[in-house]
């Protein structure tokens, strides 16, 4: 608890005055009312700490209760807020349906969140069933159904006299991240134009507007082919007090004004976005920080005190006396909350046993040896590409063989077998290129060295490589063509730059699905089973003559 208590210290300074008998009727002339506003984003399945004890709901709640604790007893008022995306993160949630997830943050007090794309990633009843477990409001303003709004648009809080209210908005490119069958009569309108209608309306009847958005992060607003983002809002928007975002699953902590942070360290002072008078912050992904932000509120004015982001049990790698690696946590040590612990224990332990289910099976050994895939092309690496193809509906797909990690077995396939394969919990990733980028990514891959984990497996593509130079690209069947766009889908791991790869992150079409490779491969094979080797045979589809070097 040394942190905690250290944690209240920093932050006592702010709120040594008493907020105690204010009234309710509305804030007092010249009455300094001190709000808290926590947050966190992008949660993705991250009910239960990590195999390294990062992150976890049960440390998170440790954290939520000592501030609000703190806020209370100096008469503060607080809110805990989210940016979206609950669903679709580890294999322990996703069988179970993100259930453990929000019975965890109904446990935790959350008192509202944004509606985020990977809600739309399972059939219309599970997203039912998720509604009607949250005893916290769902908010979206742009998502339309039959012409009406789907969800509650907005909801106003009362702390202490200070109306408070909290819009939620979410991303129009759900209509293209989703499956067609999940958004049958569904619209997202444009959040910005369905922002700029509501915030005056909002603004006669609260005192602070905050967003709670997953529309995600630009910096300065370079969005790119993606639909535009909170930066964008608060720039074309008058009216919003604090944006708390989502959806990129970035920490929106500023190096200067417009130039994102991306060398941020947990622990480091995080200074938020502004744009227009609106704070802009974002919470990294999966329960990594707990955001919190302390504001004073007087005749009108809703002035930020302090920000920070709290790291939630994050380790770093360190190299001991011995030469030898050990992981440290960033910041003192966080505990966990019993009674949180007993309300996901049951969830976690059943989807361990999940884990032993049959998903399906294979009339041969699918070779993910080391030996072979680092080597040559393998029909396991032809039918992973083809799963994320499928999934993101890519022209064509890159596997870099350090993600495949083990052979699928002949004869039954349990989902155990597959987390084996793709262990990492990467997610896809999609960018479309012109033929001209497509045909540079491909000559930089095709250089990757045998025996090495950058090694690549395709689909979707054949090639011609001669001393390490793409002579020829045939993608669906057709020669590639220099002005044509084509989709790519990749790991997020290379697409980061991972294993010497091009990097793709920076590039203006990038998305990451949020799928995660484990999930998508395994739903690939229930739906195929039994799995014929000969079926995904790699054949002659890439071609290296004499004098090629890989």
């Amino acid at each position: 608890m040394q942190f905690m208590k250290s944690l209240a210290a920093l932050f006592s300074v702010v709120f040594l005055a008493s907020c105690a008998g204010l009234p309710s009727g509305g804030p007092q002339s010249d009455g300094t009312y001190r709000i808290t506003i926590m947050h966190t984003n992008d949660h993705h399945g991250r009910f239960w700490k990590n195999s390294d004890g990062e992150y976890g709901m049960a440390a998170r709640k440790t954290v939520v209760d000592s501030i609000r604790a703190e806020v209370a007893a100096a008469g503060g008022y607080s809110l805990l807020l989210d940016g979206g995306d609950v669903n679709t993160g580890v294999p322990e949630s996703d069988l179970q349906d993100a259930v453990p997830d929000f019975k965890g943050m109904n446990l935790l007090g959350y008192d509202a969140m944004a509606v985020g794309n990977h809600k739309f990633d399972k059939p219309p009843v599970v997203l039912r069933i998720q509604r009607e477990l949250a005893r916290f409001p769902m908010l979206s303003a742009n998502i339309y159904s039959g012409g009406e709004r789907m969800f509650a648009p907005y909801k106003i809080f009362d702390l202490g006299g200070v109306r408070v209210a909290v819009m939620g908005l979410t991303t129009e490119d759900t209509q293209k991240m989703a499956h067609p069958d999940n958004l049958k009569n569904i619209e997202f309108r444009s959040a910005i134009a369905e922002a700029a209608k509501l915030v005056p309306t909002l603004r006669t009847q609260a005192d602070v507007v905050i967003a709670a958005t997953h529309m995600g992060h630009y910096e300065n607003g370079n969005h790119g082919t993606q639909a535009a983002g909170d930066v964008e809002m608060a720039r074309a928007v008058n009216g919003l007090n604090l944006v708390v975002g989502g959806h990129t699953q970035n920490p929106a902590c500023m190096k200067a004004e417009n130039v994102l942070d991306r060398a941020y360290v947990p622990g480091a002072v995080c200074q938020p976005d502004r744009q227009n008078g609106t704070w802009i912050v974002q919470a990294h992904e999966w329960g990594k920080y707990v955001g919190r932000a302390d504001f004073e509120f007087r005749n009108g004015d809703f002035r930020l005190v302090r920000y920070v982001l709290i790291p939630i049990n994050l380790k770093q790698t360190v190299k001991t006396a011995d030469g030898k690696s050990s992981k440290v946590p960033y910041t003192s040590e966080i505990g966990e909350n019993k009674d949180m612990l007993a309300l996901l224990s049951q969830y976690q332990e059943f989807g361990q046993q999940k884990l032993l289910v049959e998903v399906g099976s294979a009339d041969a050994k699918f070779d993910g040896d080391r030996d072979s895939v680092r080597s040559q092309p393998t029909a396991l690496g032809v039918m992973i590409g083809r799963a994320m193809m499928e999934k993101t509906r890519a022209d064509f797909a890159v596997v870099n063989a350090g993600g495949v990690r083990d052979s699928l077995p002949p004869g039954k396939l349990t989902y155990k077998d597959i987390l084996k394969v793709h262990p990492f919990g990467n997610t896809i990733v999609t960018a479309d290129l012109t033929g001209v980028e497509v045909m540079d990514y491909l000559g930089a891959v095709a250089k990757m060295s045998v025996g090495s984990g950058a090694f690549p497996q395709f689909a979707g593509v054949n090639l011609v490589i001669e001393g390490g130079l793409i002579k020829s690209a045939i993608i669906q069947g057709a020669p590639l063509e220099p002005a044509k766009s084509y989709k790519m889908t990749v790991n997020n791991f290379v697409a980061s730059g991972g294993d010497g790869y091009p990097k793709l992150v920076t590039h203006k079409s990038f998305v990451d699905t949020g799928f995660v490779d484990a999930d998508l491969l395994r739903a690939f094979i229930a739906a195929r089973s039994p799995m014929r080797v000969a079926d995904y045979a790699p054949g002659d589809a890439v071609v290296r003559r004499p004098g090629a070097r890989p």
